[in-house]
């Protein structure tokens, strides 16, 4: 079993770059299967999530030919058949593949997807999507059958703007017949980097990053290319790490207008930024101001760094409330940094971290991918040994973070036990 030992309290120094997004990334690949020739995706992260996306392709009959960052996939010689439990839960984005497949094919057989315990997440929004472009839906013992004659386009409102079921209605309406609008839809950078890359293969569609999407669908799509856009979530996360204990951390090769909602947070805390083009360096600041918070849709401040923000809070002069708006089960971390010493009380969806408590080391529990973050960073700054299990969550998102926080000078490493 593999676990992650980290020796607190050590000061980072040095550059630390992001690698492409995960998030953007899982999207791709499916959507990739939309072309009717090959397609390249290059800055593709090396993270357990893209291995399992890889599974996929290769039992569809695809070929992959998967090397340093680049991804050439052909999807011409795919047969469309069940995707087996065994792989579909795996991950959250195995679902991109119900719709890449109904678009394309129009049937797809697949089970419920995976991902991360953080509470309720449901594809009604997709499900109703599918079934206004035409397609009929039946699932039993977690396994969809869904099918159309014909996919028309039409207009489709989200209930809240998901990332997940906007990414998807695109993905089942590229090759409908028509025109289909996307109304309250959502506007992350992810969105705009899938709906790039198929208008690079020759779709059609506009608007993506606003709340209305605009798709005229297509019989044909060609041969493509993309780059995965820098990880914004990771970029976030090594800022927090530096902001916690560095020196001086340099963030490199990120996009700074996509976490202007954590810099923002972390200048109102008294944190001093340089912020470049591609670059942002940060340092710690031992007396920081509490903060009032809460997560939204992008662009407001992101779920994903709500868990690993918790750590720098628990380190401010007073009294900081974190309210979670997305998931309902998001903070499996808090009885891990309080068993460290942080003092937290959960109430409902919201969280006051008294601050500022010493963090002492100990054995926790890795429980979702981004609880895991905060237990790294938690760990970072702790006095003494933390042990961190369940890892496989940390490493399916974080491409090769161990080696990432050892240059800059952090003391942790992967043990086997």
């Amino acid at each position: 079993m593999k676990k992650i030992k980290i020796e607190g309290n050590h000061l980072l120094e040095g550059t630390i770059n992001i690698s492409g997004a995960k998030n953007s990334a899982v999207a791709l690949i499916p959507a990739s299967i939309l072309s009717d020739e090959e397609v390249q995706i290059d800055n593709i992260p090396n993270i357990s999530d893209i291995e399992a996306l890889n599974e996929i392709l290769t039992y569809l009959g695809a070929t992959v030919d998967h090397k340093q960052g680049t991804m050439i996939i052909n999807p011409t010689k795919i047969v469309n058949k069940e995707i087996p439990e065994s792989i579909s839960t795996k991950l959250r984005a195995s679902y991109y593949f119900m719709a890449a497949l109904l678009g394309k094919y129009k049937k797809v057989e697949m089970y419920f997807p995976g991902g991360c315990k953080i509470g309720s997440r449901p594809i009604d929004q997709t499900l109703k999507a599918f079934e206004l472009l035409g397609a009929k839906i039946k699932e039993e013992n977690n396994k969809y059958t869904i099918v159309a004659n014909r996919l028309i386009g039409t207009n489709i409102y989200l209930d809240m703007p998901s990332v997940g079921a906007t990414i998807n209605t695109i993905l089942a309406s590229v090759k409908a017949e028509g025109k289909t609008i996307i109304e309250n839809a959502a506007k992350e950078p992810e969105i705009v980097s899938v709906a790039t890359f198929l208008n690079n293969m020759g779709a059609k569609i506009t608007g993506a990053g606003t709340s209305k999407i605009k798709i005229e669908g297509v019989k044909k799509l060609s041969k493509g290319f993309t780059e995965v856009i820098p990880d914004r979530i990771e970029a976030g996360t090594y800022l927090l790490a530096g902001a916690l204990i560095g020196k001086k951390i340099t963030i490199k090769n990120l996009i700074p207008k996509h976490i202007e909602s954590l810099t923002s947070k972390l200048i109102e805390m008294g944190i001093d930024l340089e912020i470049g083009a591609d670059f942002i360096t940060v340092s710690q600041n031992k007396n920081l101001k509490p903060i009032n918070i809460k997560t939204l849709v992008y662009p407001g401040f992101p779920t994903d760094l709500q868990q690993p923000l918790t750590v720098l809070l628990t380190q401010c002069n007073g009294t900081s409330i974190l309210q979670e708006t997305i998931y309902e089960n998001r903070f499996q971390n808090v009885p891990y940094l309080n068993e460290m010493g942080a003092k937290i009380e959960i109430d409902e969806d919201k969280i006051k971290i008294y601050g500022p408590t010493k963090l002492n080391g100990c054995e926790v529990v890795a429980t979702d991918l981004r609880a895991g973050a905060c237990l790294v960073l938690a760990g970072l700054v702790a006095d003494n040994t933390t042990i961190i299990s369940d890892v496989e969550h940390i490493l399916r998102g974080y491409e090769n973070i161990v080696e990432k926080l050892q240059n800059v000078g952090a003391k942790i490493e992967i043990i086997e036990i």
